[in-house]
């Protein structure tokens, strides 16, 4: 006879997925991590097979992988012994993966442990934990919006060709430099509705979607909340994103540069603080002004952003959004209302004053850039750092500039101890050894550039 724990426990799944169901039987349960890609790692299997309170297995090795899939040697003691760890399925996060079709599929992101009941801290998810508790150790909750920029693309098949747009309803490609046009998003109609479907039957809120200035780049606005709730949201959204383009014979990409003379995707993360106690926000007195913690998150994220790009913007491609008047910043400058600062304050009432950083990839994990996000900013709290004065109008060059290359970024973070003891410095370790590894195999590649202006000219 089955078990108690294994024929109640679907009664107690999210009511998104209840709808979604519609009393079908379920048929698969994935039980799934990210990776520091920020991809989904994981196991399926027959929904027989699954309980909320099942031991499942995964080696760690898969974190010791390149983006391309290329295993690294690193000073880890039996590094290839491949112990595995003890998947704990989550069921606050169970989601339908309603892209399969008539089979009703489960998905549950899962922590990561050890045998002995301790936490991976190489883990995104436990990296963004640590952060977390460190927030609430002080008597602080901070609070989390992320934008998500992507773009709708053709499907490219050969990597040696360029990305190119889509074709719309019109029946014709893409155009570029139609930021909030109606008639662009609707161009792009069925992909849009697929996507809302989707969402829906995931339980996942949508704030707003507009067409940015890309050819094809579309973005999702989300509502703000819980950290660690949202940079979940954001890891089911991408890949629920690429599956309704794909159902529209389209690709989606969250390449922060696909297109050569097309703006980059960002993820601007806005961020508040609340007291834990009372639920106010610590950005603001009683009298509507802004705080000393308001400035001090400032001082924080001005002193530390540059020395961790490489988790916000982790590849070689990242770095091209950083172009002269692209809309993607270059400074960890502050202003309201300015979006040439890497650090905008939007404008709104004082009850939701925060702190947008606007230099965060779209190609970022989502758990690692909140986390580092909130690092640079929790540093500041505690230090009682202070900003430098807020800029005034356009600023592009000026000011305190990011690193232009990855070379340059992972020699900051490799100089960044305080911002890598709160992120965990066996974290820290690994991700710089990835990094410097995913370059090390990009610099050895031949590019068609290379090909054709060297092959016959020099």
């Amino acid at each position: 006879m089955r078990s108690e724990t294994q024929s109640k426990w679907p009664d107690a799944l999210p009511d998104a997925f209840r709808q979604y169901q519609a009393g079908r039987r379920i048929d698969e349960v994935e039980c799934i991590i990210p990776d520091l890609v920020g991809m989904s790692r994981g196991k399926a299997m027959p929904a027989y097979k699954f309980t909320p309170d099942s031991t499942f297995f995964l080696p760690v090795s898969l974190f010791y992988q390149t983006v391309t899939g290329e295993y690294v040697d690193m000073e880890i003691e039996n590094q290839w012994m491949e112990i595995d760890l003890v998947l704990r399925p989550d069921m606050a996060s169970a989601s339908a993966a309603p892209w399969a079709d008539d089979d009703v599929t489960l998905q549950v992101i899962c922590d990561l442990e050890t045998r002995d009941g301790d936490r991976v801290d190489i883990a995104p998810r436990n990296v963004l934990r640590r952060v977390l508790d460190l927030y609430a150790a002080a008597g602080w909750a901070p609070v989390v919006a992320p934008e998500l920029e992507f773009y709708l693309t053709k499907p490219n098949i050969d990597p040696n060709e360029p990305i190119e747009p889509p074709v719309g309803r019109t029946g014709r490609r893409g155009a570029s430099r139609q930021s909030y046009s109606m008639v662009a998003v609707d161009e792009y109609g069925p992909v849009i509705d697929t996507i809302y479907d989707f969402a829906e039957a995931q339980g996942l809120p949508i704030d707003t979607v507009i067409q940015e200035g890309g050819a094809g780049q579309i973005e999702i606005n989300m509502m703000h909340g819980d950290p660690l709730k949202l940079a979940d949201q954001v890891f089911y959204f991408k890949r629920a994103i690429r599956e309704a383009a794909l159902k529209n014979g389209i690709f989606a990409t969250f390449m922060a540069k696909p297109m050569r003379d097309e703006p980059g995707s960002a993820m601007h993360i806005h961020q508040s603080v609340l007291n834990a106690e009372t639920g106010k926000n610590i950005f603001t007195d009683d009298e509507g002004n802004a705080t000393e913690e308001f400035y001090h998150f400032l001082g924080g994220s001005q002193a530390h952003l540059r020395h961790v790009m490489p988790i916000l913007a982790p590849y070689v491609n990242s770095y091209r959004r950083y172009r002269h008047r692209e809309a993607a910043p270059t400074n960890i400058e502050w202003a309201h209302d300015n979006r040439t600062t890497g650090l905008r304050i939007p404008h709104s009432s004082p009850e939701a004053r925060r702190v947008e950083n606007r230099v965060t990839g779209i190609d970022s994990n989502p758990y690692l850039a909140i986390a580092t996000s909130l690092a640079c900013g929790y540093l500041g709290l505690k230090n009682k750092l202070s900003p430098r004065d807020p800029v005034q109008g356009e600023i592009y060059h000026d000011g305190n500039s990011l690193p232009f290359h990855l070379d340059d970024a992972l020699d900051l973070f490799a100089e960044a101890t305080e911002i890598r003891a709160v992120l965990g410095e066996e974290f820290c370790t690994l991700f710089e050894a990835i990094k410097k590894a995913e370059l090390e195999e990009f610099h050895a590649e031949v590019s068609p550039w290379e090909r054709e202006h060297l092959l016959l000219n020099v």
